[in-house]
């Protein structure tokens, strides 16, 4: 059996080419062949018919001129079955230059198939996690995010605030102008609320009229109180919606972690229970831990 160093440069495969390439090459390497091949019949044809040109000046035997005559035949034999592969062989590459294009193409193809799949993925993921009419997260997301961050708070002594926002006179304004109108004032108080995010912050829309907002490092509770009262006062800002002027009013209700909670689920329960406490004293913001006990 013979080894791969003893074979040919167009049997032995190129290390480090991808497969497909290989009869690329091996191509080339015949059609380099060829031309040689070629190139060396034209080359005896010349001599040969120089030599016989000079045995003819010099009047020499016919018999050998006859030689000479059958040589150069031979030659020009040579040379025409060199030709007629080198044609084979181009043939062959023309064949695998087309093949490798549409193979190119088909790649090319598959690519923009697989960036718009991943695409698609994308705005799946995004879709089931923000709310369509705001595009704020929803309650699955905000959820996640406020985990995480009270694992970071219990890591580093931080304090969170958990906020449970609520509009007042929202129904009267869907009511008495339609859900269009509604939705318009939903998604302005989303874009007013999303202008109060910090680095870290979240913002969500839990259901309908209902938002949340978690702020981290709420070192004092005084500063988390005059925070909430901006928010309340941005909201309570009129809506202007086709030259008509909306007004809607927030409650809100705050917990504060460690104090009222150390899971997710606290925190937002007793936030919920301070902004149904706010929404009854109509006297701003309430921390859970003002409410009056029985």
């Amino acid at each position: 059996m013979s080894s791969e160093a003893e074979k040919s440069p167009a049997e032995v495969p190129h290390k480090g080419t991808p497969h497909k390439t290989v009869p690329l090459i091996r191509a080339l390497d015949q059609s380099k062949q060829v031309q040689d091949k070629v190139e060396q019949a034209a080359s005896d044809l010349s001599s040969v018919n120089a030599v016989l040109k000079d045995e003819i000046a010099d009047g020499v035997a016919l018999a050998k001129v006859e030689h000479a005559l059958s040589q150069s035949e031979a030659v020009e034999g040579k040379v025409q079955e060199a030709a007629e592969e080198l044609v084979g062989v181009n043939d062959a590459l023309s064949e695998e230059i087309d093949e490798r294009h549409h193979l190119e193409d088909r790649l090319s193809r598959s690519d923009a198939a697989l960036s718009e799949s991943q695409a698609e993925g994308r705005r799946s993921r995004h879709s089931a996690l923000h709310d369509a009419l705001t595009g704020l997260p929803k309650l699955t997301l905000f959820d996640d995010r406020l985990r995480n961050a009270l694992a970071q708070a219990e890591r580093h002594s931080w304090r969170l605030a958990v906020m449970f926002i609520d509009l007042d006179e929202f129904k009267s304004v869907n009511d008495t102008h339609g859900h269009d109108v509604g939705d318009r004032v939903l998604q302005m108080v989303g874009q007013r609320l999303q202008s109060f995010v910090r680095s870290g912050d979240t913002i969500g829309r839990r259901s309908g009229d209902e938002f949340l907002f978690l702020m981290l490092e709420a070192r004092e509770e005084a500063n988390v109180a005059a925070f909430a009262v901006r928010i309340a006062l941005r909201i309570a800002e009129a809506c202007e919606i086709d030259g008509v002027e909306h007004k809607v009013k927030a409650s809100v209700g705050i917990a504060l972690y460690p104090e009222d909670g150390r899971s997710a689920q606290e925190l937002l329960k007793k936030a919920d229970v301070a902004m149904y406490a706010a929404k009854q004293q109509k006297q701003g913001p309430v921390f859970h831990s003002q409410i009056a006990r029985p």
